[in-house]
Protein backbone atom coordinates (compact mmCIF):
# COMPACT_ATOMS: atom_id res chain seq x y z
CA UNK A 1 0.00 0.00 0.00
CA UNK A 2 1.13 3.04 -1.21
CA UNK A 3 0.70 6.93 -0.59
CA UNK A 4 2.60 10.11 -1.80
CA UNK A 5 5.64 7.85 -1.96
CA UNK A 6 5.33 6.44 1.20
CA UNK A 7 6.27 2.61 1.62
CA UNK A 8 3.56 1.92 4.43
CA UNK A 9 5.51 -1.54 5.29
CA UNK A 10 8.78 0.48 5.91
CA UNK A 11 7.36 2.96 7.92
CA UNK A 12 6.13 0.28 9.97
CA UNK A 13 9.56 -1.34 10.31
CA UNK A 14 10.93 1.65 11.41
CA UNK A 15 8.54 2.11 14.33
CA UNK A 16 8.90 -1.38 15.57
CA UNK A 17 12.76 -0.43 16.00
CA UNK A 18 12.52 2.65 17.32
CA UNK A 19 10.29 0.59 20.25
CA UNK A 20 12.97 -2.14 20.20
CA UNK A 21 15.37 0.43 20.55
CA UNK A 22 13.31 2.56 23.15
CA UNK A 23 12.58 -0.20 25.98
CA UNK A 24 12.27 2.09 29.41
CA UNK A 25 12.96 5.46 27.88
CA UNK A 26 10.53 8.02 27.72
CA UNK A 27 8.49 8.25 23.96
CA UNK A 28 5.70 9.11 22.47
CA UNK A 29 4.43 8.94 18.29
CA UNK A 30 4.83 12.72 18.14
CA UNK A 31 8.83 12.00 18.40
CA UNK A 32 9.09 9.29 16.68
CA UNK A 33 6.86 10.92 14.04
CA UNK A 34 9.61 13.38 13.92
CA UNK A 35 12.28 11.00 13.90
CA UNK A 36 11.23 8.91 10.86
CA UNK A 37 10.23 12.31 9.17
CA UNK A 38 14.46 13.11 9.26
CA UNK A 39 14.44 9.56 6.99
CA UNK A 40 12.73 11.38 3.98
CA UNK A 41 8.98 9.85 5.04
CA UNK A 42 6.56 11.84 5.35
CA UNK A 43 4.24 10.52 7.65
CA UNK A 44 1.21 11.57 9.87
CA UNK A 45 1.11 11.54 13.60
CA UNK A 46 -2.21 9.29 12.97
CA UNK A 47 -0.69 6.72 11.06
CA UNK A 48 2.23 6.14 13.40
CA UNK A 49 -0.09 6.09 16.92
CA UNK A 50 -1.93 3.88 15.13
CA UNK A 51 0.64 1.27 13.85
CA UNK A 52 2.07 1.56 17.57
CA UNK A 53 -1.66 0.52 18.41
CA UNK A 54 -1.04 -2.48 15.67
CA UNK A 55 2.23 -3.36 17.55
CA UNK A 56 0.09 -3.74 20.96
CA UNK A 57 -2.44 -5.03 19.89
CA UNK A 58 -0.02 -7.95 18.34
CA UNK A 59 1.03 -8.43 21.95
CA UNK A 60 4.60 -7.27 20.70
CA UNK A 61 5.31 -4.14 22.72
CA UNK A 62 3.51 -2.77 26.05
CA UNK A 63 2.46 0.99 26.83
CA UNK A 64 3.67 1.81 30.72
CA UNK A 65 1.94 5.27 31.23
CA UNK A 66 3.32 7.96 33.61
CA UNK A 67 1.80 8.39 36.99
CA UNK A 68 1.40 11.32 39.12
CA UNK A 69 2.01 9.59 42.59
CA UNK A 70 1.18 12.66 44.65
CA UNK A 71 -1.73 13.84 42.09
CA UNK A 72 -2.71 10.57 41.58
CA UNK A 73 -3.44 10.97 37.84
CA UNK A 74 -2.16 10.02 34.96
CA UNK A 75 0.47 11.42 32.67
CA UNK A 76 -1.14 11.37 28.89
CA UNK A 77 2.73 11.72 27.23
CA UNK A 78 5.01 10.61 26.88
CA UNK A 79 4.77 7.19 28.07
CA UNK A 80 7.63 4.16 28.23
CA UNK A 81 7.18 0.95 26.04
CA UNK A 82 8.60 -2.40 27.02
CA UNK A 83 9.12 -5.76 24.96
CA UNK A 84 6.59 -8.75 25.76
CA UNK A 85 9.08 -10.74 24.18
CA UNK A 86 12.70 -9.93 24.45
CA UNK A 87 14.16 -12.75 22.22
CA UNK A 88 11.74 -10.85 19.26
CA UNK A 89 13.09 -7.63 20.17
CA UNK A 90 16.68 -8.67 20.15
CA UNK A 91 16.31 -10.81 17.12
CA UNK A 92 14.32 -7.80 15.45
CA UNK A 93 17.76 -5.36 16.19
CA UNK A 94 20.03 -7.73 15.04
CA UNK A 95 21.52 -8.35 18.58
CA UNK A 96 23.47 -5.29 18.04
CA UNK A 97 22.44 -3.16 21.32
CA UNK A 98 23.14 -5.24 24.42
CA UNK A 99 21.42 -2.34 26.82
CA UNK A 100 22.00 -4.55 30.03
CA UNK A 101 20.50 -1.79 32.15
CA UNK A 102 17.21 -1.24 29.80
CA UNK A 103 17.36 -5.30 29.19
CA UNK A 104 17.24 -5.67 33.15
CA UNK A 105 14.45 -3.03 33.61
CA UNK A 106 12.17 -4.53 30.70
CA UNK A 107 12.36 -8.26 32.04
CA UNK A 108 11.21 -6.98 35.81
CA UNK A 109 8.45 -5.41 34.18
CA UNK A 110 7.59 -8.33 32.19
CA UNK A 111 7.89 -10.42 35.52
CA UNK A 112 5.17 -7.79 37.14
CA UNK A 113 3.06 -8.02 34.26
CA UNK A 114 3.53 -11.81 34.19
CA UNK A 115 2.30 -11.91 38.29
CA UNK A 116 -0.62 -10.03 37.80
CA UNK A 117 0.21 -6.31 38.70
CA UNK A 118 -0.66 -3.09 37.04
CA UNK A 119 2.77 -1.69 36.09
CA UNK A 120 2.89 2.28 35.85
CA UNK A 121 5.92 4.71 35.46
CA UNK A 122 5.98 6.90 39.04
CA UNK A 123 6.38 10.11 38.73
CA UNK A 124 6.70 12.50 41.95
CA UNK A 125 6.72 16.51 41.28
CA UNK A 126 9.22 18.12 43.48
CA UNK A 127 10.36 22.05 44.12
CA UNK A 128 13.63 22.64 45.48
CA UNK A 129 16.00 25.51 45.19
CA UNK A 130 18.86 25.48 42.94
CA UNK A 131 21.54 28.04 42.82
CA UNK A 132 19.10 30.44 45.37
CA UNK A 133 16.28 29.88 42.73
CA UNK A 134 13.13 27.54 43.44
CA UNK A 135 12.65 25.20 40.33
CA UNK A 136 10.10 22.42 40.04
CA UNK A 137 11.34 19.13 38.75
CA UNK A 138 10.10 15.65 38.41
CA UNK A 139 11.46 12.50 39.87
CA UNK A 140 10.95 9.01 38.53
CA UNK A 141 10.40 5.58 40.29
CA UNK A 142 10.43 2.89 37.49
CA UNK A 143 7.64 0.93 38.39
CA UNK A 144 4.60 1.30 40.39
CA UNK A 145 3.34 -1.83 40.96
CA UNK A 146 -0.70 -2.60 41.69
CA UNK A 147 -2.82 -5.54 42.24
CA UNK A 148 -5.86 -5.07 44.45
CA UNK A 149 -4.82 -3.21 47.54
CA UNK A 150 -1.52 -3.93 47.60
CA UNK A 151 1.23 -1.72 45.78
CA UNK A 152 5.12 -1.44 45.42
CA UNK A 153 7.30 1.24 44.45
CA UNK A 154 10.60 -0.28 42.35
CA UNK A 155 13.51 0.76 41.22
CA UNK A 156 16.02 -1.57 38.85
CA UNK A 157 19.46 -0.58 39.18
CA UNK A 158 21.42 -2.23 37.12
CA UNK A 159 24.68 -1.23 39.34
CA UNK A 160 25.11 0.55 42.99
CA UNK A 161 28.58 1.03 42.50
CA UNK A 162 28.86 4.30 44.07
CA UNK A 163 26.89 6.91 46.73
CA UNK A 164 25.83 8.71 43.35
CA UNK A 165 24.06 6.16 41.66
CA UNK A 166 22.53 4.86 44.97
CA UNK A 167 21.43 8.59 46.18
CA UNK A 168 19.61 8.76 42.42
CA UNK A 169 17.80 5.27 43.00
CA UNK A 170 16.94 6.28 46.74
CA UNK A 171 16.17 9.83 46.95
CA UNK A 172 12.67 9.04 44.97
CA UNK A 173 11.31 6.95 47.85
CA UNK A 174 12.30 9.41 50.51
CA UNK A 175 9.59 11.98 49.38
CA UNK A 176 6.98 9.44 49.78
CA UNK A 177 5.14 9.39 53.10
CA UNK A 178 3.05 6.36 52.87
CA UNK A 179 3.44 2.54 54.08
CA UNK A 180 3.94 0.77 50.70
CA UNK A 181 6.91 -1.14 50.56
CA UNK A 182 10.00 0.42 48.67
CA UNK A 183 12.49 -1.62 46.74
CA UNK A 184 15.55 -1.52 44.74
CA UNK A 185 16.60 -4.27 42.15
CA UNK A 186 19.81 -4.28 41.29
CA UNK A 187 22.32 -6.26 39.12
CA UNK A 188 25.07 -6.33 41.85
CA UNK A 189 25.67 -9.68 43.34
CA UNK A 190 24.10 -8.68 47.23
CA UNK A 191 21.94 -10.65 49.78
CA UNK A 192 18.61 -9.48 50.06
CA UNK A 193 18.63 -7.20 53.15
CA UNK A 194 16.75 -3.80 54.17
CA UNK A 195 18.74 -1.21 54.50
CA UNK A 196 19.07 1.33 57.32
CA UNK A 197 15.62 3.90 55.42
CA UNK A 198 13.19 0.79 55.40
CA UNK A 199 14.17 -0.05 51.69
CA UNK A 200 14.52 -3.41 50.17
CA UNK A 201 18.04 -3.52 48.35
CA UNK A 202 17.10 -7.22 46.10
CA UNK A 203 19.18 -9.30 43.46
CA UNK A 204 17.54 -9.39 40.58
CA UNK A 205 18.25 -13.37 40.13
CA UNK A 206 17.19 -13.73 43.41
CA UNK A 207 13.47 -11.76 42.39
CA UNK A 208 13.12 -13.73 39.15
CA UNK A 209 13.22 -17.31 41.03
CA UNK A 210 11.08 -16.60 43.82
CA UNK A 211 7.30 -15.86 42.63
CA UNK A 212 6.72 -14.11 46.37
CA UNK A 213 9.95 -11.86 46.82
CA UNK A 214 8.02 -9.23 46.96
CA UNK A 215 6.03 -10.49 49.35
CA UNK A 216 8.52 -11.59 51.43
CA UNK A 217 11.45 -9.27 54.11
Amino acid sequence: MERKGIQYPDVLNKIFDMLSSAIGSLTNPYRMQCSIRTKGLDVGWNTVSEYVGHLEDAFLFEESKRFDIRGKDYIDTPSKYYSTDLGIRNAKLGFRQDEYAHLMENAIYNELRYRGFAVDVGVIGIREYIDGKREYKQLEIDFVANKGDRRYYIQSAYHMDDDIKKEQEISPFLKLNDGFRKLVITGDDVPCHVNSMGITVMNVIDFMKNPFSLERM
